[in-house]
Parts: structure tokens; C-alpha cells; sequence
């Protein structure tokens, strides 16, 4: 899962310059419909009942710490209404708006989501790898 630019960049300043980082209390999945890049953009979802989900139960890292995995399952509310094909998924360091972390294509994009469907991510089918 790629960093995006405004992490990448508070890495190097913080390991390399001394620069202080606040990480932030909690870390928010959201799904896209069109993927972001590096420097941000793409279509975050705003269908009716759509909210990014907070990580409460944080990541597991693997053995070799290049690797996190979703402590626990996923799962966002269910669609009051089309929602569209979701394609990809943020990670982000505000419930809306704030700075987007990680970005991620998903191997099998979900949908249609429209009304009444849910979609969730299991225990440890969401991976940020560190290359």
C-alpha cells in the first residue's frame, strides 16, 4: 500500500531532521470509487450512510515489521442508498477531511454497494507494506 506524499514527507523530516510528529490518536479507512495517488485526489465515496471507520483495534505488525495487518474486522454501515464500485481504500488521520496516509487498490473491486448493502474487510485482509 503506498504512503502517500504528506507521510513520506513527515518521515524524512522526523528521522532526518529531528522534527517533532504527533501521531494521530486514531487512523480511519475510507473507500474510494476512483483511486487517489500519491499526492491525494481521487473520488471518496458520499453516498447516503457512508463514514470513514475508525481502526479502534490498531494493526498488527508482522514479524519482519515491514508489514500491518487489520487487528480487526472492518465493517462499514450499511448503504442508505448507491454508493458505486469501490476500487480502492485511504487511510487517514481524520474521520473527514485531514491528511490521507496509505492509499490501496483492492485486488477485486466491491460492487456495486448500493442500498441496503454492507461491505466489510475481515481480520486481517486489510495489508500496509513497507517496501
Amino acid at each position: 500500500m503506498p504512503m502517500s506524499d504528506y507521510l513520506e514527507s513527515i518521515i524524512l523530516n522526523t528521522v532526518l531532521n529531528s522534527v517533532t510528529y504527533s501521531e494521530p490518536a486514531s487512523v480511519y479507512i475510507g473507500l474510494y470509487t476512483v483511486a487517489p495517488t500519491d499526492a491525494g485526489g481521487g473520488t471518496e465515496v458520499s453516498g447516503t450512510g457512508y463514514a470513514r471507520q475508525t481502526m479502534t483495534s490498531g494493526w498488527t505488525v508482522s514479524g519482519t515489521a515491514t508489514r500491518a495487518f487489520n487487528a480487526a474486522p472492518v465493517t462499514f454501515p450499511i448503504a442508505g442508498g448507491s454508493w458505486g464500485t469501490v476500487t480502492s481504500i485511504g487511510i487517514f488521520d481524520a474521520i473527514s477531511g485531514g491528511n490521507l496516509l496509505f492509499w490501496g487498490t483492492l485486488t477485486a473491486s466491491k460492487g456495486p454497494i448500493n442500498s441496503t448493502d454492507q461491505l466489510a474487510f475481515p481480520l486481517n485482509t486489510l495489508a500496509v507494506t513497507l517496501a
